[in-house]
């Protein structure tokens, strides 16, 4: 018996083939290797680069700002230069589209005293050299800017808060949300912040493999925790928690199915991190998985959105995790982080758009956002050949520390990202593959069949950009019978 994959196809169309729909667009031309650039002189330049941990909010004056954590890729043999700004903690970039985007600089001047002095003490003694994983919300008239302050491998731990009338600034510190030590289960790192819309009850989701997911009731007037003192109670959990990642939790609410989506990501966040996600009636759970499983569960659980993977073409992505979501009246989109192979150290920003299967699971296109704009599509478009990616684990045989990937063993074999094919859809109806011998179109409706009368995968189609080939084309994606995504793009 087969699992039916609902695979959200987005068309995108050979140049020339619509010369209005061509004079409306202009593609993306930045290159994805941004080593050129990556001096600290260069960072006016950086735009979408250096993006690790992003959270977007679309504010008042029409365009989209991003922050992110303090990570910095500097080239080995790159002497370090006088910086072209006054560097601080929390990038901050803006864009218009989701596309092309201005690097702003830094949130604050200077990690909060209060973080410093608290992790430096919790740790004996080791002071944090940045701020992680920032959230942004704006609540009623005030920009909120949740951050966490860490040791790398060890929970002693700051959420702290700050507000703006602006998402520029400046910030006013308002104190501690949570904080944890060595002594305690959990990790105050990698918050988000969902609302309730029965009770109206804000919560802040955080945590990591330090006992996994958490949920801790807030005081809405103040953005702070309700309780003095509390840490919430579990929500997610994973296989090996002890030692495997699970991390980064993003909690949106969808009003046409009427649930809460907690994203969350796996595995080391240089090699194959990637997004998972669970729902619930309510954000602060209990959340369920593809299979119903509570996510509270030390199991693997599924459906998985992103993982590390390559088209041909190019050198492939690793640590395509940490996900912000944003819900733009109605269009929603993942940000997250992607690691350009094979050494894994630059952190390109990834803006995908989310499509929603009729069951009422999300899916994320294969291919980054590109702004391309929609018109309907032909049978004669489906005709061709196509490249295709069933996401898969990869086999990882080093030692993990704390989860991660230690020093020196960064490098990632791009063979293994070798995991497309190509299939070949016919005028007649036929497929050449192994797995599916029949298509059919009915409006924006793909069907996939792997005998006459067996439905293998619905699609749904848009359109797009191909990212690796610079041209447009036609691209699926969807969640196959293990609960791995499915992507495929049309090769022209």
């Amino acid at each position: 018996m087969y699992r039916y994959l609902i695979i959200f196809v987005l068309f995108q169309i050979t140049w020339g083939a619509n010369a209005q729909f061509n004079q409306n667009f202009t593609p993306p031309s930045y290159p994805d290797d941004y080593s050129s650039v990556a001096g600290l002189n260069h960072i006016k330049e950086w735009a979408s680069y250096n993006a690790h941990d992003p959270s977007c909010i679309k504010a008042d004056d029409g365009y989209y700002y991003l922050y992110s954590t303090d990570a910095i890729y500097i080239p080995r043999g790159i002497k370090m230069q006088k910086p072209s700004m006054k560097i601080g903690n929390i990038m901050v970039r803006r864009s218009r589209d989701l596309v092309h985007w201005k690097f702003l600089g830094w949130a604050f001047s200077h990690i909060p005293v209060d973080a410093v002095k608290f992790v430096t003490n919790a740790s004996d003694g080791r002071k944090p050299m940045g701020i992680w994983a920032p959230y942004i919300e704006k609540y009623k008239d005030k920009y909120r800017l949740y951050y966490a302050v860490s040791i790398f491998g060890k929970n002693t731990s700051y959420i702290g808060l700050a507000e703006s009338n602006s998402p520029l600034g400046p910030w006013s510190q308002k104190g501690c949300v949570v904080k944890t030590t060595k002594a305690d289960t959990m990790n105050a790192i990698d918050p988000t912040v969902s609302t309730n819309k029965k009770t109206g009850q804000q919560w802040m989701i955080y945590g990591s493999f330090f006992g996994g997911i958490y949920a801790l009731a807030l005081n809405s007037a103040t953005g702070l925790s309700k309780t003095p003192n509390d840490y919430g109670h579990c929500v997610a959990r994973r296989a090996g928690g002890d030692s495997a990642v699970i991390e980064a939790p993003e909690v949106i609410y969808n009003p046409e199915f009427k649930k809460y989506y907690l994203f969350v990501s796996y595995d080391p966040l240089f090699t194959t991190y990637n997004v998972r996600v669970g729902r619930g009636e309510k954000p602060e759970g209990p959340y369920y998985d593809l299979n119903g499983n509570n996510l509270i569960l030390p199991i693997d659980h599924t459906p998985v959105l992103t993982y590390a993977y390559r088209f041909s073409g190019h050198p492939g992505w690793a640590g395509v995790g940490h996900c912000g979501v944003l819900n733009d009246h109605g269009n929603y989109f993942m940000f997250h982080q992607g690691r350009l192979a094979p050494t894994n150290l630059m952190m390109d920003l990834h803006v995908r758009r989310i499509f929603w299967t009729p069951d009422g699971w999300p899916v994320v296109s294969p291919e980054r956002y590109a702004a391309v704009p929609q018109t309907v599509i032909s049978e004669n478009e489906i005709i061709g050949t196509w490249e295709t990616i069933q996401l898969k684990e990869l086999d990882n045989k080093v030692k993990l520390w704390k989860g991660q990937i230690p020093g020196g063993y960064w490098k990632y074999d791009t063979t293994r990202f070798d995991n497309s094919k190509r299939m070949i859809f016919l005028q007649d109806g036929r497929i050449k593959d192994k797995s599916f011998l029949h298509w059919s179109l009915n409006k924006n409706l793909l069907t996939l069949y792997n005998s006459k009368t067996q439905i293998a995968y619905v699609l749904i189609v848009s359109r797009g950009w191909d990212w690796e080939r610079k041209k447009l084309t036609i691209v699926f994606t969807g969640l196959g019978k293990d609960g791995y995504s499915f992507w495929g793009k049309k090769l022209y």
